[in-house]
């Protein structure tokens, strides 16, 4: 193993500025990969479902684990069942410091459709199955390690970097990632973070490319609300708030917005077509073509909803309410809808918009302005850390990095609206996983064994890079 990884060192070259690594400091792999196998699962089998959390049961472990090697550890807590975890290794302060961030609460699980206990961590078939097994505990564990190595290697920096383990991510940013900004910025302050929302994807087994999140979507929310005359079951009325309201909701659900590009999605485009089959190829590279570009969008709207939402500001209608009797017809009716935006778009003229969409009077749409996470500007390409994390997947994978606007949310936004650079990466993962049920936030959730131990050379080649000292 560690010939293989000199040798895609030597092939592949190394980030700009960056020193040959000190080939006698490489770390023993097979070593490193069974502690790094033993922490992952310990983690996994601490069940830290938010709500409630309860991630200070994973800070603890981590405090110990940290401080049997002698690394400074502060557990803070806004809530002392939520307990976050920041350690620091001081560098020569030559360069503001490197933050690398994962975080220790998961999504909650229906037990009921889990072949293996969801907090069993079980080994299987080159599989470790549990829930936060990719969402976010490889993460936290391949962070945990680099720190561990850095330590024990005693590798001179030339950056200060800072370890994250923080609560609430899921479903309560409250205790974990606002608070530390809030309340420690100080001990968090940096000028780049890794944290999670990229990685590699197979199929079939081989590697093709690796995803780094350097923008997201924006979190926001509406409700339609109908209004109309109550009545008797028996006798329909037109002007019934439920249909009204079901007529509003297949409308919304099925309007294209229109579709705008940042420099984020064009270049993942372009390059994805490059990486494609002919056939996907010709179809990404139609959303260029104006005459095409309907077609397209109609197609991957139908058969790659990821890529379609990341086209323009996505709506979906996830909760529906509406009556109390099935003999009464309601006088009001309700649905929510989980609005996603594109970083830049103007949201007061996004929802005129929809309002023109439906055109109805009976039907009002309320914004909600809830557990909203701020909008930032996307991460820079040309920094010294994004060339390191290209370098590093191309050396441990052999794969071309592609920038990703991550749909869905993470707590990195609240640290770039501060001016951090910051990069989602991620473990490597099976593109059919997803449709077998296997994802994040699935009934189901796994990684493959070999993903923790190549996750953690990512993470010790790319800190190493970015953090170490090139003198």
């Amino acid at each position: 193993m560690r010939s293989l990884f000199v040798s895609a060192l030597l092939v592949c070259g190394l980030p700009l500025g960056a020193q040959a690594p000190d080939w006698s400091k490489i770390p023993d792999w097979s070593k490193i990969n069974d502690e790094a196998l033993r922490h992952f699962q310990a983690l996994v089998q601490i069940d830290s479902s938010d709500p409630p959390g309860n991630e200070t049961r994973v800070a603890e472990y981590v405090k110990k684990t940290l401080e049997a090697d002698g690394i400074p550890v502060m557990l803070v807590a806004k809530d002392p069942a939520r307990a976050d975890i920041i350690a620091r290794l001081k560098g020569t302060g030559a360069k503001k410091p490197l933050l690398i961030m994962g975080h220790s609460d998961v999504v909650r699980v229906d037990p009921a459709k889990w072949t293996f206990p969801p907090f069993s961590a079980t080994l299987q078939g080159g599989y470790i199955y549990g829930r936060g097994t990719l969402d976010d505990k490889s993460d936290l564990a391949a962070t945990m390690m680099t720190m561990l190595m850095l330590k024990r290697q005693k590798t001179p920096l030339d950056r200060d970097v800072i370890f994250v383990s923080e609560a609430g991510e899921e479903a309560a940013t409250g205790p974990g990632i606002e608070y530390l900004v809030n309340e420690h910025w100080n001990d968090i302050d940096a000028e780049f973070c890794l944290a999670e929302g990229g990685g590699v994807r197979l199929k079939n087994s081989q590697a093709r490319y690796a995803l780094v999140e350097t923008t997201e979507k924006q979190p926001r929310a509406a409700r339609l609300v109908a209004k109309g005359p109550a009545g008797h079951g028996s006798r329909p009325l037109r002007a019934s708030a439920v249909v009204h309201l079901a007529k509003a909701v297949e409308t919304i659900a099925a309007w294209d917005p229109p579709m705008r590009f940042n420099d984020t999605t064009r270049y993942y485009f372009e390059k994805m077509a490059a990486v494609s089959s002919p056939e996907e190829a010709a179809r990404f590279k139609g959303l260029f073509d104006a005459q095409k570009a309907p077609a397209v969008r109609e197609y991957l709207a139908e058969h790659d909803p990821i890529s379609y939402s990341m086209l323009h500001t996505s709506i979906s209608p996830d909760i529906i309410k509406g009556g109390y009797q099935v003999n009464v017809i309601p006088s009001e009716a309700e649905a929510t809808l989980d609005i996603r935006a594109l970083p830049d778009e103007n949201i007061a003229a996004f929802y005129d918009a929809m309002r023109k969409v439906i055109n109805d009077p009976s039907i009002e749409l309320v914004p909600e302005t809830t557990n909203q996470r701020p909008g930032a500007a996307p991460s820079r390409l040309d920094t010294d850390a994004y060339h390191a994390i290209e370098a590093a997947y191309k050396s441990i994978y052999g794969v071309i990095t592609i920038p990703l606007m991550q749909t869905g949310a993470t707590d990195m936004a609240f640290l770039r609206a501060k001016g951090v650079q910051c990069y989602g990466v991620g473990a490597m993962v099976d593109e059919e996983d997803g449709p077998k049920g296997y994802g994040p936030h699935s009934d189901q959730e796994r990684i493959l064994e070999q993903a923790v131990y190549k996750h953690v050379q990512f993470f010790w080649q790319a800190v190493t890079s970015i953090a170490g000292s090139k003198r």
